[in-house]
C-alpha cells in the first residue's frame, strides 16, 4: 500500500510550515503526521545537502507520494529540482505539486511541465549572460577597466618588469612588494614584448 509523505520547507526562522501542512491537508490528502517533513533551510541548498530532505530519501520507497505545496519548496534551482524528481521517480515514488494543480511530476504530464521550466530556466540564464556580457563590453569600449584593482602601482610595476629583465627572482621581487609570486608573474605576462 502506497504511503504518503509530505515535505514542508520555508527559508528563514521566523517562517512556519504550518500553513503548508494545511494546505496539503486541505487539498484532500491524508498524511500521517509521522511522514511530514519539515525544515528551515535556504532553497538554494541542494535537496540532497538538506538534513530533513535526506532522512526523507532514506524512508521512501517504491509506490509512495511525497507532496509539495509548490515547486520551489523542492529547490530555487530547476536543475536541481529536475535532478530530485528523477531520482524520485527512479526509486519509483510519484512526487505531487500542489500549485501545479496536484500535477504528479513523474507522470507524461509532469516530465513535460518539468522539461518547459527547465528550458524556461535555461533560456532565462542566457539571457542573464548575454545582457552581462552586452554590459561588460559597453564598459570595456567606454574605459572602464575591468577586474579587480592591482596591488600594485603603476610605478611598482615598472620597477618590477626593470627589476625582472635584470634577472631578479619572483621570491625575492615578491617578498619586497607584500605580493604574491603569480602577482609578479602578471605584470611581467604585461610587459612589452621586444620586437
Amino acid at each position: 500500500m502506497a504511503r504518503t509523505f509530505a515535505y514542508c520547507r520555508v527559508s528563514t526562522l521566523d517562517q512556519h510550515t504550518d500553513n503548508q501542512v494545511r494546505e496539503i491537508e486541505a487539498s484532500g490528502f491524508a498524511v500521517d503526521p509521522k511522514r511530514v517533513v519539515t525544515e528551515t533551510v535556504s532553497g538554494s541548498t541542494a535537496a540532497r545537502e538538506r538534513a530533513g530532505f535526506a532522512k526523507l530519501l532514506d524512508r521512501l520507497e517504491d509506490g509512495d507520494v511525497l507532496i509539495v505545496t509548490k515547486l520551489d519548496r523542492l529547490g530555487r534551482n530547476a536543475m536541481d529540482v529536475r535532478a530530485t524528481v528523477d531520482a524520485l521517480a527512479a526509486a519509483g515514488v510519484r512526487v505531487h505539486c500542489l500549485a501545479l494543480g496536484d500535477m504528479d511530476l513523474t507522470s507524461s504530464a509532469g516530465k513535460m511541465t518539468m522539461g518547459v521550466i527547465g528550458a524556461v530556466a535555461e533560456f532565462e540564464r542566457d539571457l542573464l549572460i548575454e545582457r552581462t556580457q552586452s554590459g561588460l563590453r559597453n564598459a570595456k569600449a567606454q574605459g572602464a577597466v575591468l577586474g579587480r584593482p592591482s596591488a600594485l602601482s603603476g610605478t611598482q610595476q615598472a620597477e618590477i618588469r626593470e627589476r625582472r629583465s635584470a634577472g631578479h627572482s619572483l621570491r625575492v621581487l615578491a617578498d619586497e612588494y607584500g605580493v604574491s609570486r603569480a602577482a609578479i608573474q602578471r605584470v611581467e605576462k604585461r610587459m612589452p614584448q621586444p620586437t
